[in-house]
């Protein structure tokens, strides 16, 4: 007869691994470090303190503005290398100007009261308002389900609907995370286009590449559509530039150069890096189909609407009026706040509003002292005489100029740390080269979004449409620098051409 053996053991011996006994090593491991990155840490304070102590100072300047352009560049290189988080590393620099008495607590703290920030601030609001309600996803599917019979007609459609938003919605990084990629990839499914798939390329890479490369223009169309556009104009005023009726005066400069790149980018893409589906039938069903999922608009949706139409009319037409940009911005968000559109905890969670707030702040104030201690005017001279010394007219040193500033953007990972860094300097030298000063402020300004798609890093736009992983890495290089080159030439030909009917120059 057999026997079940049981499943565990009824006994056990003296000599079980039970019994006996434990001789572990116990093992000492430090707590996973979660300050700031030592290597970007270590390069970025190395940066500022060779240039204080190992770098000769010019007669020119005080020991103070010598010290605080140290700062400024360990600030700068902080933000290129990330050692902290944006927003902790310019609080950590700006600290470091007041520890050292570099500058005064005032002086430090003077730029939060700057009204351009509190604009931008308000406008962050306004991003989380289209959101919230759905209005933005209804415009965009609006225009898909009107232009989306093939493929060119959806990118169409796609960046119509995005320049129409973009002066309500001024973060590029918002308008293609918060509302285009997800639409993008709705129809890119849909039509079985996968990302990092050989599918890819049969739909959801020619419009994430198509959107990306026109989301420059939309960002240059409007004063409003891009943060990085209320600093330029700020810094430009700073080196006593003065923009009469900005958002108007920026629209007029910027319409007709924009349309065109926008008009023109979706088809040369289609050349150059075609879709393998060229008819898209599909795509306007999925978006009446979502459309009908929304319902009629809402009540919000028309309060929203009708907010933002208010706000931007007041924008257009507010300095005739006597009202500032940013009390129009406070008066639509008061509205918004007082119909229940949004609410209080809406604003508090707007993360990135707050966290612009902190290191624009920063930036402003670093810039405006670094022009009041005359360091600016210091180093716009310097370059100035040396282009003199190559007798080149005022317009070919604004050329010279305007391809440095932009192809160095390939050595930065965001738009406004670029304008933070460099704008009031480039402006300055044009400036000192008799370039008409607000030829240059809003020519530097219209080049500040241009740059935005020359890589997957160049901004937080191209890292949003880079990471849905529909486009390899080399065809973000190749189409970054080929559209950026006609971006150049139509800006920069017919561009010029219309800045001089206006009399800019």
């Amino acid at each position: 007869m057999s026997t079940l053996s049981s499943p565990l053991p009824t006994h056990i011996s003296p000599t079980s691994t039970a019994n006996r006994p434990q001789h572990r090593r116990r093992r000492f491991s430090l707590p996973r470090w979660k300050g700031a990155k030592p290597i970007p840490l270590a390069i970025s304070i190395s940066i500022g303190l060779i240039f204080r102590f190992a770098v000769p100072k010019p007669d020119q300047l005080s020991t103070k503005a010598w010290q605080l352009l140290a700062i400024f560049l360990t600030t700068i290189s902080g933000l290129i290398l990330g050692p902290l988080p944006v927003g902790a590393w310019a609080f950590l620099c700006l600290t470091l100007t007041v520890v050292t008495k570099t500058l005064t607590f005032a002086a430090a703290f003077a730029a939060f009261t700057n009204e351009v920030i509190w604009l931008i601030v308000a406008s962050f609001f306004f991003s989380r308002g289209f959101i919230k309600t759905g209005l933005g996803d209804r415009i965009a599917l609006c225009f898909v389900s009107w232009l989306g019979k093939n493929t060119l007609g959806l990118s169409y459609g796609l960046i119509l609907s995005e320049a129409a938003i973009s002066p309500a919605i001024p973060s590029t990084t918002a308008r293609a995370g918060g509302i285009f990629l997800p639409i993008i990839k709705s129809l890119a499914v849909t039509a079985d286009s996968h990302p990092k798939d050989d599918s890819a390329k049969k739909l959801g890479a020619y419009l994430v590449q198509s959107q990306l490369q026109c989301s420059s223009s939309s960002s240059a169309l409007f004063l409003t559509a891009a943060a990085q556009n209320l600093l330029c104009v700020k810094l430009a005023e700073g080196l006593d530039v003065n923009i009469s009726s900005k958002w108007l005066t920026w629209f007029k400069a910027s319409c007709i150069p924009a349309l065109i790149s926008l008009l023109a980018t979706p088809v040369i893409l289609y050349k150059i890096f075609p879709p393998e589906m060229k008819d898209t039938p599909d795509a306007p069903l999925m978006a009446r189909r979502r459309l009908e999922q929304m319902g009629s608009i809402k009540s919000d949706q028309w309060v929203m609407m009708i907010v933002m139409l208010v706000t931007v009319s007041l924008w257009i037409s507010g300095e005739s009026l006597g009202l500032a940009s940013v009390i129009t911005a406070m008066l639509g968000l008061s509205l918004l706040l007082a119909f229940g559109i949004l609410e209080w905890d809406d604003c508090l969670s707007e993360k990135s509003a707050w966290d612009t707030l902190a290191w624009f702040g920063v930036l402003i104030g670093m810039a405006t002292q670094l022009t009041t201690l005359g360091v600016v005017a210091w180093m716009s001279n310097l370059v100035a005489d040396f282009l003199k010394s190559l007798s080149l007219h005022w317009f070919g040193a604004f050329c010279v100029l305007q391809a440095s500033y932009f192809f160095i953007h390939y050595l930065f990972a965001s738009q406004t740390a670029h304008v933070a860094a460099l704008y009031s300097a480039f402006l300055g030298m044009c400036l000192a080269s008799k370039v008409p000063g607000l030829f240059a402020a809003l020519a530097l300004g219209y080049n500040t979004n241009l740059f935005g798609a020359l890589t997957h890093y160049s901004s937080g736009q191209a890292a949003v449409y880079y990471g849905a992983g529909y486009v390899e890495l080399r065809d973000v290089f190749k189409m970054g620098i080929i559209i950026a080159l006609i971006n150049i030439v139509i800006w920069g030909l017919v561009g010029a051409g219309w800045w001089k009917i206006l009399g800019l120059y």
